[in-house]
């Protein structure tokens, strides 16, 4: 790998210095250059002699990475006329002359900023500054892992859609050849995910979905609730979760709703089993739930959705909504496992 180091002022071009010898001794780069104006140039140094714009207009595309020591503005207004994608540019790091902190500028994954950045904070004592959201909440983004792989993306929206799928806590799974399968990522994989990466060399991969029904919805409503109403709180709180209607397994309401003309409207039109369940068995589970003493003097139990979804399941799932209140209905979501 190739590093060029910028700089505009003799402290800056001091500090390359020190810089270099440091990341030398580690060997991560073949080769590092420091670039300085005229009047600071020495044996150590290349010489802009045409000027800071112009030199790094020639050089932007011939080294890896490029390490520009002074105010990030300054870089910032340079090098976009240079800007491609963020699978071509190279990586591009900013600090201040004293190098108390090292910003990750451009390419931060793929280009490997975020790394360099964070290396030369470690060997020099300064501070990596990071914005990238998966570096700052922890997790890794899809290109990372590209680049860890030594692979190329396919392309660069779905894996920034995945990547954000990461960033905001959803189920991923990464799926690799046989010979990579090792016993802690097959035990890592997961059966319902958000999001799949597929690592692989074909260049057409036929993929199709099968979705199970194993979705239960429990639904409590006032009385003369629309269908409509309660289909359009179906439909939303089913989008939040990022679930299929076709993965309702059935819907279950309280004894006293059996005659619920909506709920057996909305029933109808999806094709779903209305399961009831008696408010004596709810009695058996309800303070696991919240509940409410207004609904218990009304219908003799404090609360429905929660209860009559857990009992009319095979007991082995989750609450991914245990309850919802919108319009007049309260809506739980189970799923099975």
């Amino acid at each position: 790998m190739k590093l060029a180091i910028i700089t505009l002022t003799k402290k800056a071009k001091d500090k390359s210095k020190e810089i270099k010898q440091l990341l030398t001794s580690i060997n991560k780069f073949n080769n590092i250059d420091i670039f300085t104006l005229l009047k600071y140039s020495d044996i150590e140094t290349i010489s802009m002699d045409n000027g800071f714009k112009d030199t790094v207009s020639k050089i932007f595309n011939d080294y890896d990475a490029l390490y520009f020591i002074m105010a990030s503005g300054i870089v910032v207004r340079t090098i976009s006329p240079f800007l491609r994608s963020k699978d071509i540019d190279p990586a591009v790091i900013t600090s201040d002359e004293d190098g108390q902190f090292i910003v990750s500028l451009l390419s931060g994954h793929l280009g490997g900023a975020n790394e360099l950045a964070s290396e030369i904070a470690k060997i020099i004592g300064g501070v990596a500054v990071i914005s990238t959201a998966s570096d700052v909440s922890g997790t890794i983004a899809v290109d990372t892992i590209a680049m860890k792989l030594e692979a190329k993306l396919k392309d660069l929206e779905s894996a920034k859609d995945v990547t954000a799928l990461i960033v905001n806590g959803e189920s991923i799974e990464l799926r690799l050849p046989s010979n990579m399968i090792v016993d802690k990522v097959e035990k890592a994989r997961n059966i319902n995910p958000s999001g799949i990466i597929v690592y692989s060399n074909k260049e057409i991969i036929k993929t199709t979905q099968i979705i199970p029904k194993n979705i239960i919805l429990g639904i409590g409503c006032k009385r003369g609730t629309l269908a409509t109403t309660i289909l359009d709180v179906i439909k939303q709180t089913m989008r939040e979760c990022n679930l299929h209607m076709d993965s309702i397994k059935h819907i279950a309401t309280v004894d006293v709703k059996a005659d619920e003309i909506g709920l057996l409207k909305v029933a109808n039109y999806l094709k779903k089993e209305l399961i009831i369940i008696s408010r004596e068995d709810i009695k058996s589970v309800q303070d696991r739930y919240q509940g409410s003493d207004f609904v218990e003097k009304t219908i003799g139990v404090k609360c429905v959705s929660a209860p009559v979804a857990y009992l009319s399941s095979n007991k082995k799932g989750k609450f991914l909504v245990e309850k919802k209140r919108d319009r007049g209905i309260t809506i739980s979501i189970l799923e099975e496992n």
